[in-house]
């Protein structure tokens, strides 16, 4: 193995911080670039097996868009991802208010999104890996205890990208970590992302108001909504996709999550996960120009597979609940596998 890891400069803070972009390449040609920015994800150049490399990540050019980020391109959300309603948690008897940055709910515990700060570099034991730790302090956000984050990615020789999340808290609080990547696999630039194929490893998904809250009940992934056989996200609602489905392996090991499949590249991208479920969102939101090499991000333009903890989980005990402390820590591993579909 040859991995090679390659510092660059990413650009200056607001406040004049320098932040910086690792590259992870391996043998196969395939580069990964991280930023110390946010901990964010924010190039995947893979080889479609035609001697190509298409960046198959949708993001921008350098820190400016990374700063504001209001789609959160490959964004690493926290303390919690997602939405908490009515921007208000009950937790060892106390009443935690938070910011109503979503009608009257929370959405990814903004503001001052994990995303937007500079992270310390934890430089990996070896060339394949490189790591960002934040320490949030009590109060911050609203939420109880200080939490000690640390994220990692991992690029394989074998094409895989391995994220890990540990988040040692100081007291009970909730944690629930994902990453924001929007994908694109016949490449960022290449418009809607609508005609490729998904398949899911799940029957079942939150029901949710229209204000995207869980209402508690699950239901029956068919119709539209059923991905359990390879289908393209055209066939079902297209760019209206914006559901947290449960994965049909309850036992929370790393296991096969998702399969997405590039219409025009043949790339294909399996999900690892050992998170309950993951949030399919396929940008319907998205209306960002001026983005990475210039090109604008019209809604369809990507899709999200947020591996994480059930939205609003807090107020519906039967979900798998985000609740960590000291003695059990918050952990979790997500695996993006790259390969050239048959």
């Amino acid at each position: 193995m040859d991995m090679h890891k390659t510092t660059l400069p990413f650009g200056a803070l607001g406040d004049g911080r320098e932040a910086h972009q690792y590259l992870l390449t391996n043998d196969n040609g395939m580069t990964v670039g991280v930023t110390d920015l946010g901990a964010d994800l924010v190039s995947v150049r893979v080889p479609d097996g035609h001697g190509r490399r298409p960046d198959v990540l949708l993001g921008y050019d350098g820190v400016a868009g990374y700063e504001e980020n209001g789609p959160l391109f490959g964004a690493i959300v926290g303390r919690v991802a997602n939405r908490i309603g009515g921007a208000s948690f009950e937790l060892g008897g106390r009443t935690y208010r938070l910011a109503k940055n979503d009608g009257d709910n929370n959405n990814h515990s903004g503001p001052h999104m994990y995303f937007q700060r500079l992270w310390k570099t934890i430089e990996g034991k070896t060339d394949d890996t490189i790591a960002f730790e934040l320490l949030s302090r009590d109060g911050d956000q609203g939420f109880p205890g200080a939490l000690d984050v640390v994220v990692s990615y991992t690029l394989g020789e074998d094409n895989t990208l391995r994220v890990h999340y540990e988040a040692q808290p100081s007291a009970p609080t909730l944690v629930n970590l994902t990453c924001h990547a929007y994908w694109n696999l016949n490449g960022h630039a290449s418009g809607s992302v609508l005609g490729h194929t998904l398949t899911l490893d799940s029957d079942e998904y939150a029901v949710a108001t229209p204000a995207l809250i869980p209402t508690g009940e699950l239901a029956a992934a068919v119709g539209d909504m059923d991905f359990r056989e390879p289908r393209t996200l055209a066939s079902g609602i297209g760019s209206r996709y914006d559901t947290y489905y449960f994965l049909r392996d309850k036992t929370r090991h790393l296991r096969h999550a998702a399969r997405l499949v590039g219409d025009a590249s043949g790339i294909a991208m399996d999900v690892l996960t050992d998170a309950p479920g993951l949030q399919v969102y396929t940008g319907g939101f998205l209306d960002e120009r001026l983005c990475k090499d210039g090109v604008n991000y019209p809604a369809g333009s990507g899709v999200a597979l947020e591996t994480q903890l059930p939205p609003d989980a807090i107020h519906h005990k039967q979900f798998p609940q985000p609740v960590f402390t000291p003695e059990r820590p918050f952990s979790s591993t997500t695996v993006f596998a790259f390969d050239t579909a048959e």
